[in-house]
């Protein structure tokens, strides 16, 4: 058996070229995300004596500021976590449900046979912030002040913006000037998008923020940063300042839901405005909607995969895929699992369009038989699918005798034959598309301390492409709406209150019941895939954790998307030419459709990881794109 430990003689093949950076080691802390600032900002927090989950939270707000095309306040959240006192593992639900007004009759009665993939009736209830303070509230140790004044100082003073947050801009330029005008208002102040490397602020975030910390104040004794003692797992130093600071954040919770930011949304979003099918729509979702969301914390979804449990989301989000897809190759030797070579490559694709496939038949926000998905007996029928060569079919299992559900499965040509034309507006996720072009990503980070407390998370959603910009708080709305099937007979069907089956998905994997690593990547529909190769890398191959998330990477789009217009591509794998020529001429005689991606085009993993025998912590972080970084000591 393997371990995290990174055996010398790893089982899988070494790609030839060094890793791009090292493996971090260190006794103290980890962190590691999709941008360098929010790194250093959540490593910061550690080195000041805060936990991994004061560290954690003040990353993100970050990462809502640095990297504003892949997240934004307005969107969604998923995490992971464990404490050091319980290392039993806890989601962190920050993904909001369909608003009240978000019914079947009100969306056809718009015209519409898919829900939007940009505009303000794709918005669940922004639930991101609200699940972040949860875990501040109940986890952290510093006060809420200290925790946002970094996000708070990069969107007040500026930080030099990406070339990426510029190109994104400057796609969306004309949308913008013709029907967004909030939108060109803050990204394009002087009627350009802003140079890489320019200077950008967002002094309306910062005074949201700053809202929120004012809304704390004078309840309780006065905390700060270095108020936190020493403890064996970062925890305050009295029971009446812990108490103190918590309801400080909690006041800060209940200003999000019913404060400002949900009263200028709902007035906002009932002027009619450009969506993704290119008619104006208004938005439904409501304050009250806001006013009666709340984040929560819930038990994971887990499996075992080699003497290791894998700790995910429910059903309710793509979560399982990686528990179903782990199962059904656990049935192999492991020599047959290496990615790097034709038959893995082959074996996790097609483990993958199986789990894929059940994904979208069977999982969804209400009672879905996970037990029997994840159980031998259907394991097993579902390995034995697998044949030497590449399937182009849609196959979800049957569960207790009953024919599953199927969704429409529309090519992009049929879809675009479909409308005429029109096939992009800006929607989806700005993720990588079939040909390997990427659109920007989602975010993640991970974080895990001194003592113990370890986190992954994945924010996304209300990218600045999302919907309009609304006036006066600097971020817009989700879109997240955009996975729900406007068809009754779909498990992911649009109705009030329920959740959209998320891809957002981050993980825990645990050895003897303890956090060992905690993982994510943005991706949309590959997030799973990725986090398969990494995982099938470090637990049965023995690569290194920097050697896994550099190596070539694949993943399969023969399923239906996630984000609109939800098309599918049956039987295509995009791969990294990096695999070679001989084994991508392997998949084509198998009869996969290959399409070449580039070297360095895929995958957007980052990880932290804890020996328990020794304390010895280790991270590391996605090269490509030479944005995420991790950090530690």
């Amino acid at each position: 058996m393997t371990s995290t430990a990174s055996p010398a003689s790893p089982a899988f093949v070494v790609p030839p070229e060094p890793t791009t950076r090292p493996t971090l080691e260190g006794t103290f802390g980890m962190t590691a995300s999709t941008h360098w600032i929010a790194t250093a900002c959540a490593q910061a927090v550690l080195e000041r004596g805060g936990n991994a989950f004061d560290a954690a939270t003040a990353g993100a707000f970050v990462l809502h500021v640095v990297e504003p095309h892949l997240n934004g306040p307005g969107g969604d959240m998923t995490g992971i976590f464990a404490t050091a006192e319980d290392p039993t593992p806890v989601v962190m639900m920050g993904q909001g449900a369909a608003p009240a007004g978000a019914t079947l009759e009100h969306y056809r009665a718009e015209g519409l046979t898919r829900v939007p993939g940009t505009g303000a009736l794709a918005a669940a209830v922004p639930t991101a912030v609200d699940a972040w303070l949860k875990l501040l509230a109940e986890h952290g140790t510093w006060e809420l002040a200290d925790v946002l004044a970094y996000a708070i100082d990069l969107a007040e003073d500026g930080h030099p913006v990406l070339a990426r947050v510029s190109a994104q801009i400057a796609s969306c330029a004309e949308m913008f000037t013709q029907h967004w005008p909030s939108s060109a208002a803050l990204w394009m102040p002087g009627g350009t998008a802003p140079a890489p490397g320019e200077l950008v602020r967002n002094p309306e975030y910062a005074a949201v923020l700053r809202d929120l910390v004012a809304a704390g104040e004078g309840i309780g004794a006065e905390g700060s940063a270095g108020s936190a003692a020493e403890g064996a797992a970062g925890s305050p130093g009295s029971a009446d300042a812990a108490d103190a600071r918590r309801a400080r954040i909690e006041a800060a919770r209940e200003r999000w839901r019913t404060g400002p930011v949900a009263q200028a949304i709902d007035a906002f979003v009932r002027t009619p405005h450009r969506h993704s099918d290119g008619a104006d729509h208004a938005g439904v979702i409501t304050a009250q909607d806001i006013a009666a969301t709340e984040a929560t914390f819930e038990p994971a979804a887990t499996a075992t995969f080699r003497g290791y449990t894998i700790a995910k989301t429910g059903p309710w989000g793509q979560g399982p895929v990686l528990l179903q897809a782990l199962r059904i190759l656990d049935g192999f030797e492991d020599a047959q699992l290496d990615p790097a070579t034709e038959e893995g490559a082959h074996l996790v694709l097609e483990a993958l369009k199986l789990a894929l496939a059940d994904r979208d038949a069977h999982y969804g926000d209400a009672a879905v038989p996970l037990e029997t998905l994840l159980s031998e007996e259907y394991t097993a029928e579902r390995r034995a699918l697998i044949g030497p060569e590449a399937s182009h079919e849609f196959r979800p299992g049957a569960l207790d005798g009953a024919a599953p559900a199927l969704p429409p499965l529309v090519t992009e040509a049929e879809f675009a034959r479909e409308s005429g034309g029109v096939v992009d507006h800006g929607a989806g996720e700005p993720t990588v598309r079939p040909s390997g072009e990427v659109r920007g990503d989602t975010c993640h980070i991970d974080v895990v301390d001194r003592w113990g407390n370890i986190v992954s998370a994945t924010p996304s959603g209300g990218w600045l492409q999302s919907s309009p910009t609304v006036p006066g708080l600097g971020f817009c709305l989700g879109t997240r709406l955009q996975m729900m099937w406007l068809d009754e007979a779909m498990p992911s069907v649009l109705r009030p209150g329920a959740r959209p089956r998320t891809t957002l998905t981050p993980t825990l994997v645990l050895k003897d019941g303890v956090p060992v690593i905690a993982c994510g990547s943005p991706g949309g529909d590959q997030q799973d895939q990725w986090q398969l190769l990494f995982l099938l890398r470090v637990l049965v191959g023995g690569l290194s954790p920097q050697q896994a998330i550099d190596a070539p990477a694949l993943h399969t789009t023969s399923m239906p998307g996630s984000f609109w217009p939800r098309t599918w591509s049956p039987g295509e794998a995009v791969v990294e030419d990096r695999l070679g020529e001989e084994l991508l001429a392997g998949l084509e005689r198998r009869g996969h459709r290959v399409v070449r991606a580039g070297d360095w085009a895929l995958g957007r993993l980052s990880c932290v990881v804890r020996d328990p025998a020794t304390g010895v912590l280790r991270a590391a972080a996605n090269p490509r794109g030479a944005q995420g970084y991790a950090a530690g000591r």
